[in-house]
């Protein structure tokens, strides 16, 4: 269990997955490993307590990754496999760049409809067709369903959360149960507690 959360927390080696395997290093067994495995537990600890602490998430994140980075590196250029680290290293930059760009467009494409009340809209139209929060339930799910073959599964629920939102309002009953059915599915943890948390 222990080896496999080590190599769950230096997922950048998977990137090897298909190259010499002489030219990666076993770290689940050494030091480097371990300790990389304890800095991402206190990052993600600080993530965690963000809400009380007021100390932003994106701080320990970063400083813990390049400390990792470091750690990796300079553990390969120890052992003479400088190349491996430099090509790992671009294509994590590739892929967290690719993410980024993703994630800008999406929450852009949600901030366009938000801004030009479709949401507000869709809001008044369900409420005006006197649907019961059951029935609203279920035709949010219908409506993610065939919203997510066109748009991606992040934004999809990004779409839905913010109809949820709008229709269910203060209702705290109504709007917990499709959250966390989108959370589920498509949203990481941290989202989700902070809206609960507003929601009181």
């Amino acid at each position: 269990m222990t080896k496999l959360l080590v190599l769950l927390t230096l997922l950048p080696f998977g990137v090897f997955a298909s190259g010499d395997p002489s030219q990666t290093l076993d770290l689940t067994d050494h030091w480097v490993g371990y300790t990389a495995l304890a800095l991402f537990v206190v990052a993600y600890i600080f993530v965690m307590v963000e809400e009380f602490t007021h100390f932003r998430k994106s701080k320990p994140v970063i400083l813990v990754a390049g400390l990792i980075w470091g750690l990796i590196g300079w553990h390969y250029a120890q052992n003479g496999i400088t190349h491996a680290a430099e090509t790992a290293i671009r294509h994590n930059l590739l892929e967290y760049s690719e993410l980024f760009l993703f994630l800008l467009v999406a929450m852009t494409y949600i901030e366009a409809l938000r801004e030009r009340n479709i949401f507000e809209a869709l809001k008044v139209w369900l409420v005006n067709k006197g649907f019961s929060f059951r029935q609203l339930f279920w035709l949010t799910g219908f409506l993610a369903f065939f919203i997510s073959p066109i748009a991606d599964n992040l934004t999809t629920a990004l779409i839905m959360g913010a109809v949820v939102l709008a229709v269910g309002g203060s209702n705290v009953r109504f709007v917990l149960l499709p959250l966390l059915i989108l959370w589920w599915q498509r949203m990481p943890a941290v989202p989700l507690v902070r809206l609960v948390i507003s929601l009181r």
